[in-house]
């Protein structure tokens, strides 16, 4: 093992490569060939070359930081994201520093005096005004995660649309139920706008009314308990209900077993996002998957390289796939065989329209079949 001391230079010299390629290597940047990777990675190895980040970054003019802004952290949701954000900056040993702004009015000017301690920013949809993302985007580069920015700021977002059609023509037509209800509220969440628009998409195509409004509650369990609270103690409950997402659905199955009413025989319950707990509860969760890792690590990709200096390319917009996911809630039978209580199916649906926009399917996910369309994520 040879000293610690050695410069990039030397580094470069010995693996046959330029400078800059050591450095693209070592930070995880950039394109550089799967062999020539091997060999600057035998040479960092053998000879312990460690690169002085934090000096690099001082020198630069940088932090060595990027800042992750969302709205709050209660539940595995964002639990997730972290996790797949992280995973992607820890290659190129950066910093996340995280900002919760728990929606209150003045947050967008803590946002701002964040964007001065990092160097890049990924703001989860919603979370701030249109207008401070592009005050944000004067100051350092700014990816929007789960939701859409002003025209031509980067942004990585899960299909709702479609899905939550697919979901509720499966309610509507499949098992012929009729007078449903949406809980969540569009107001507070691009992801939950669009499952809303879904929602009333599918009664459009099927030729029935689309409901006027929905079941206004927030994103936690709690308040599916709230809301079944509320439905069930109508002298007409509703058939079934479409959650925003799994954590309303699981408070709202809370909420039906304290007052005695089955699920699914007496009341179809669904959710959105899949998180572990949907494929574990009684009975199993009927909801749509989104690759919610998949969906953070994206966007740590195009910031860190945006930060690092380097374009995110000509599509400013991603959209990932998800996935309906059928299960015992909606009143479909468990499936049999293999031991498996999950029967996933395509979501249908439109494809993006915006020509800057594009649908990528999630490498980790071999074999799910994307539901296609646009639009946001939480």
């Amino acid at each position: 093992m040879g000293s610690d001391r050695l410069t990039v230079r030397e580094i470069a010299r010995l693996a046959g490569v330029s400078v800059a390629t050591v450095s693209r290597v070592s930070n995880g940047v950039g394109q550089v060939s799967e062999e020539t990777r091997r060999r600057v990675q035998r040479a960092i190895e053998e000879h312990g070359y460690r690169p002085d980040h934090l000096g690099r970054a001082l020198a630069a003019g940088r932090h060595g930081a990027v800042g992750l802004v969302f709205p709050g952290l209660s539940g595995p949701y964002f639990s997730e994201l972290i996790q797949g954000f992280e995973a992607e900056a820890v290659h190129t040993r950066t910093s996340v520093h995280i900002l919760c702004t728990h929606l209150r009015d003045d947050s967008d000017a803590e946002v701002v005096e964040m964007a001065r301690r990092v160097d890049g920013l990924a703001v989860f949809g919603g979370t701030v005004s249109p207008d401070t993302l592009r005050e944000l985007a004067k100051l350092v580069p700014v990816v929007v995660l789960a939701g859409e920015g002003p025209p031509g700021m980067p942004s990585v977002r899960a299909e709702n649309v479609a899905a939550a059609t697919a979901l509720t023509r499966h309610l509507l037509a499949d098992h012929g139920l009729r007078g449903l209800v949406f809980v969540g509220d569009p107001r507070n969440s691009p992801d939950v706008t669009g499952r809303w628009e879904g929602f009333r998409a599918a009664h459009r195509q099927l030729g029935l009314p689309a409901p006027r409004a929905p079941l206004r509650v927030g994103l936690e369990q709690h308040d599916g308990v709230f809301a079944a609270e509320q439905l069930l103690s109508r002298a007409a409950p509703p058939r079934g209900v479409v959650c925003a997402n799994d954590e309303t659905a699981l408070g709202m199955l809370v909420g039906a077993a304290a007052r005695g009413v089955r699920v699914p025989a007496d009341l179809v319950v669904t959710g959105f996002d899949d998180i572990p707990m949907a494929a574990l509860v009684s009975p199993a969760l009927t909801t749509v998957r989104q690759p919610v890792r998949e969906l953070a690590g994206r966007t740590a990709r195009l910031l860190l390289r945006a930060a690092a200096g380097e374009a995110g390319g000509p599509d400013a917009a991603l959209v990932l796939p998800t996935d309906l996911v059928v299960r015992r809630s909606c009143g479909c039978p468990a499936p049999t065989g293999a031991g498996t209580a999950t029967a996933r199916r395509p979501a249908t649906g439109h494809r993006p329209t915006t020509d800057h926009t594009t649908t990528e399917h999630d490498p980790t996910a071999a074999g799910r079949r994307p539901a296609a369309g646009a639009r946001s994520t939480r």
